[in-house]
């Protein structure tokens, strides 16, 4: 299947499909208000087909790869849902302990475009966790449709305090050198911002993308540099609203603040799996972020 671009659709339809990929419209609405798009023998329901996540093009580091090496791994939580699993990576040689990131997946669960992402840091020679936040309602069912269903179906403040259990434990596992950063999109970008809030010095640096800001009353309470990464504004409107505010209440509480924002990049630049995704700025994100990284744990 060709990869689409953001560029070949009216950003009128983007604008529908982030709707449809938070949840505040269903199927049928999208199909209702996408059917004017549908021109030329396309039809609304070939739009979303389109339009929605191929995980095909996610692959960068394949499952088999061998220099790494994943297993599934069920951490208690007993201040949230009892548990959650998540997919752990690790480099196949690991030469003593690593520094470890906790991976947070969007507003449907651990996809396979966040396991890659969690592959991807093996392959860098960190330890990294991903925890499936839908593990109470049976895990990410195999679609992003479904995942977003599901992911309303869980009760979000138990949710994050599995968040909280799995970085607890990624940063006490014996192969981790106690030093952990967070990284997450979307949704799990808000989660990250909130983990540097609860997590205060266990937390030792924090790379959310387009997510929510905390509070000006809970950046006090964050310790870890931040590097924010942020869609252009002007097409991500409400993230893009909560930028200065934030910026403004770190500098006033002398919170380090790396902030990069993408000129001309939708919501969702990094995700490789759907149309929004751009190259361009998802290479030079993963660039900085990886640098930021290797800067601030090891």
């Amino acid at each position: 299947m060709e990869r689409k671009k953001a560029s070949d659709y009216p950003q009128e339809l983007l604008d529908l499909f982030h709707e449809y990929q938070h949840g505040d419209i269903d199927r049928r609405g999208f199909l209702e208000r996408a059917a004017k798009f549908a021109v030329g023998g396309l039809t609304a329901a070939a739009i979303l087909s389109e339009m929605k996540p191929n995980y095909a093009f996610a692959q960068q580091v394949p499952k088999d790869d061998p220099r790494i090496r994943t297993e599934v791994v069920t951490v208690q939580s007993p201040q949230g849902n009892g548990s959650i699993k998540g997919l752990f990576a690790r480099p196949a040689k690991a030469g003593g302990k690593l520094p470890g990131i906790i991976v947070i997946h969007e507003n449907r669960g651990l996809n396979p475009y966040v396991e890659d992402v969690a592959r991807r840091f093996a392959a860098a020679n960190f330890i990294a966790y991903a925890p499936d936040g839908l593990t109470s309602v049976g895990g990410f069912p195999g679609n992003d449709e479904q995942g977003a269903v599901k992911f309303r179906e869980v009760n979000g403040p138990k949710m994050m305090e599995d968040f909280v259990a799995a970085a607890t434990w990624l940063r006490t596992n014996p192969e981790c050198t106690g030093k952990i950063g967070a990284i997450g999109f979307c949704f799990g970008g808000g989660i990250v911002n909130q983990l540097a809030v609860r997590l205060g010095k266990d937390l030792a640096a924090g790379a959310p993308f387009y997510g929510r800001q905390p509070g000006a009353d809970d950046v006090p309470k964050i310790t870890a540099p931040i590097q924010a990464h942020y869609a252009d504004p002007k097409l991500d409107t409400g993230v893009g609203n909560g930028i200065a505010p934030f910026e403004a209440a770190m500098k006033a509480n002398n919170k380090p603040l790396e902030l990069f924002i993408y000129d001309g990049a939708q919501h969702g630049f990094h995700n490789d799996t759907t149309p929004r995704f751009d190259e361009k700025a998802a290479k030079l994100a993963t660039q900085r972020y990886m640098d930021f990284f290797n800067r601030t744990l090891r």
